[in-house]
């Protein structure tokens, strides 16, 4: 079954193009990963807003484990030179987890 996994990110307003950077330098790696479905990284349109989502679509639970406990998770916070990992940007975060039960999409897709 389709699983959805969303990490609401609490970022500090100067730091959105930091984080958009971040997630932008390791999307080809999401790419080769078994059982990786999609990624969207959505960033709050309200004044006050800090929270961001960072939302992922896997095959099962089990991919999302693969990767999660793998050298994808670990990967995805190393700093650029691969090793020590990167000074955290996110104030906080909270992971929500689903199973997706029904879907719709445009006809023809």
């Amino acid at each position: 079954m389709t699983v959805v996994k969303i990490n609401a990110l609490e970022i500090p307003p100067q730091a959105g193009d930091e984080i958009v950077s971040r997630f932008t330098a390791r999307m080809d790696s999401l790419a080769e990963v078994p059982g990786f479905l999609g990624f969207e990284l959505l960033r709050p349109t309200g004044d006050t807003e800090t929270r961001w989502f960072v939302y992922t679509r896997w095959t099962d639970q089990a991919a999302y484990e693969g990767w999660r406990d793998g050298d994808g998770a670990r990967n995805s916070h190393a700093s650029d030179d691969g090793e020590a990992p990167r000074r955290p940007v996110s104030m906080g975060a909270s992971l929500l987890e689903f199973e997706v039960e029904v879907s719709a999409g445009p006809s023809g897709v």
